[in-house]
């Protein structure tokens, strides 16, 4: 039996620090009355129980020799177990460090990780593994600008699970980013910044188990500074050299963060690290009934962020993974980082720490600006260095190509940048222009389906918004109609080209460039199978083609690219078809479903001029050009014959199309 030597250690660094002879062990919390450093065999057996010796402030600490790296440890808690006081302590329950490394396996529901229960719940918990910090890996340099930024969100496991040319043992892994043949694919489309969906380590939502399922998407963290092993199974190393091959392909990563809940869930759910360690501190519990949690995620709790201890853990972690390599962050529920208990305040202690981390600062950070609280829809909120997915955006273009009536004012503000919600922003680059993203309908099921489909989430089809804004052809689902199957793809590209050629940074989708299909599930987050895989089996429908053409002209022309909002003489004339200039009750014509852009600029190397034309209406119609000599750039009705120079002053715009003109002088 192995004597352990135990000393008072120090209050830093949090989490266990390995140092030759032994580790340090530091713990926070301010409610325990003691905490426990556990550790493991081989055979999952606890060898040892030692408490802490020291503590400084809120953290408990010591030194424990000898322990390997390698070993395998959780953390116990001792102190009160008073729900209407939010104190939850049970020395039974093995708990996650917070700030552990790695862990030996992934998560798995099992009842006797409940608070309510009793039993020790060691045999049921991930272990954590003793390891020295990740190695630095550095960030992609220079970085990308942020007008030149194309963003393609990817989920790891759904990108190579299924692509042929990957080796089978890397498929679904963070390893399989730098395979070639993956990295050349996006290099090709011409995408710029890859959005990597959640990464740290999950667990399921507690309905998962019984319909045998399990959380695909990764939303319901637990583990904020390991990652999940089913994606890097050799875990940082190989989370870095993935991230690295991506930079030397000249791409950037951004990493999907979840810092809103845990996935320690409502006050039924498991008690798996910070409930076990200092629930009344790391969680906003209701103020009337502090047995309960506020629950502004939808997910059945929510971290006080606003706490020293929630704060520092978020900000440690976010250093951890841009240590990794990773080049921005993309925040979940972003309004939940600036949630106080009086509701959202755009200087929240979380908030302005990552305005001043002299790191964090310098990265790419992106809000989903909203929550599921009241006063939670906050697009425009945040700082402005901040991007902010816009969701207005990609209602306007569904509902527009949709051929909803009355859509062309707010065509022509999304169009343009969205300045209503960005202008305080001062370049439209903030704002993440998107149609679809994982959330939601595919691109092609957008085209497909007029209601969801969700039924294989067992949950009676009642999961997932209804607000789809989409259309089916008068087919719902798949068809063998040629016409069908034509109008959906010119539609696809209708809505790229919309996307690909507005102010403001596109996002795309994983798999819009293959047509993917999720059989109409606009909810797929707990589908890891071939619904949400990416099949690249499918036939090329030339759509990464067109996506890259589209990203080139938007690169070329600097009436397009230019990073500034249309609020200068001479930006913009939006025109009638006669070659006019729009007036009121144009813009008010509720039946209008064209819009035609003239735009300018004077900026060097010398004078550029662009014509765009979004025609949703049925029937074809003759636009009148501006004075001036044009060529057709793109024509998302008649993709084999680009780069045709006008003849004469009057166009044909065919129903259904996108037109895209060049001056050639």
């Amino acid at each position: 039996m192995t004597v352990f030597a135990v000393t008072a250690g120090a209050a830093e660094p949090l989490g266990v620090t390995p140092d030759g002879t032994g580790v340090n062990v530091a713990v926070r919390s301010v409610d325990a009355t003691a905490i426990y450093f556990c550790l493991f065999n081989e055979a999952d057996s606890e060898i040892a129980r030692i408490a802490l010796p020291g503590r400084t402030g809120h953290i408990y600490h010591g030194h424990v020799a000898p322990v390997p790296q390698g070993a395998r440890y959780g953390l116990r808690a001792d102190g009160a177990y008073d729900p209407a006081r939010g104190l939850r302590f049970r020395q039974a329950k093995l708990l996650l460090d917070p700030y552990a490394l790695q862990i030996d396996r992934p998560f798995r529901l099992h009842p006797i990780l409940a608070g309510e229960d009793e039993r020790d719940s060691a045999a049921c918990m991930p272990k954590a593994i003793v390891m020295k910090p990740p190695p630095a890996f550095s960030r992609l340099e220079p970085p990308i600008r942020r007008d030149e930024m194309v963003i393609y969100e990817m989920h790891v496991r759904g990108f190579s699970k299924l692509h042929p040319s990957v080796p089978p043992t890397l498929r679904g892994r963070f390893a399989a980013l730098a395979e070639p043949v993956l990295l050349d694919h996006l290099k090709h489309m011409g995408v710029t910044t890859i959005e990597i969906m959640p990464a740290m380590a999950w667990i399921d939502e507690r309905h998962l188990p019984a319909l045998e399922l399990n959380d695909y998407w990764g939303y319901n963290p637990v583990g904020f500074c390991a990652p999940d092993p089913r994606l890097a199974p050799q875990g940082w190393a190989e989370i870095g050299h993935a991230i690295a091959a991506l930079h030397q392909a000249g791409m950037e990563a951004i990493l999907d963060v979840v810092f809103n809940h845990t996935g320690e869930s409502d006050e039924m759910g498991p008690v798996l690290s910070l409930r076990g360690l200092d629930n009344a501190r790391y969680y906003r519990l209701r103020p009337d009934n502090r047995a309960l949690y506020v629950n502004d995620a939808g997910c059945g709790n929510i971290l006080a962020l606003d706490d020293p201890g929630a704060l520092r853990l978020v900000m440690d972690s976010l250093r951890l993974w841009a240590r990794a390599g990773f080049d921005g962050f993309r925040f979940d529920l972003a309004t939940i980082l600036g949630r106080r208990a009086v509701g959202f305040d755009p200087l929240a202690p979380l908030l302005l720490a990552i305005g001043q981390d002299p790191v964090l600062r310098h990265l790419k950070l992106i809000a989903e600006p909203w929550d599921l609280g009241p006063g939670g829809y906050q697009v425009g909120a945040f700082d402005p260095a901040w991007g902010e997915w816009n969701d207005q955006f990609r209602d306007t273009m569904r509902r527009f190509w949709r051929g909803d009536d009355g859509m062309i004012g707010a065509l022509a503000t999304r169009f343009a940048g969205s300045a209503d919600l960005f202008a305080a922003k001062t370049r439209p680059s903030r704002g993440i222009n998107f149609i679809v993203a994982h959330d939601g309908f595919s691109l092609a099921d957008l085209v497909s389906y007029e209601r969801k489909h969700n039924e294989a989430n067992g949950e009676f089809n009642k999961d997932g918004t209804d607000a789809n804004f989409s259309w089916s052809h008068g087919c719902e689902g798949p068809s063998d109609n040629p016409a069908i199957i034509a109008a959906r793809l010119l539609d696809q590209r209708n809505m790229l080209a919309s996307l690909l050629l507005a102010r403001g940074t596109p996002m795309l989708a994983m798999g819009t460039e293959r047509g993917h299909s999720q059989n109409g599930n606009n909810n797929a987050y707990a589908q890891d199978n071939e619904i949400s895989w990416l099949d690249w089996s499918r036939p090329d429908k030339g759509l990464g083609a067109f996506i890259s053409d589209l990203i080139a002209v938007r690169r070329s022309r600097r009436a397009l690219s230019c990073d500034r909002f249309l609020d200068r003489p001479g930006d913009v004339l939006w025109l009638n078809p006669d070659g006019t200039m729009m007036r009121i009750q144009d813009w008010q014509d509720s039946a209008r479903h064209s819009l035609i852009m003239l735009l300018s600029t004077d900026g060097q190397p010398e004078p550029d001029r662009v014509m765009v034309i979004l025609h949703a209406g049925a029937a074809a119609m003759d636009v009148k050009l501006p004075d001036g000599a044009w060529r057709i750039l793109i024509d998302t009705t008649a993709l084999t014959e680009r780069a045709l120079h006008v003849q004469g002053q009057m166009l044909r715009v065919a129903g259904r199309s996108v037109i895209v003109l060049g001056d050639s002088i």
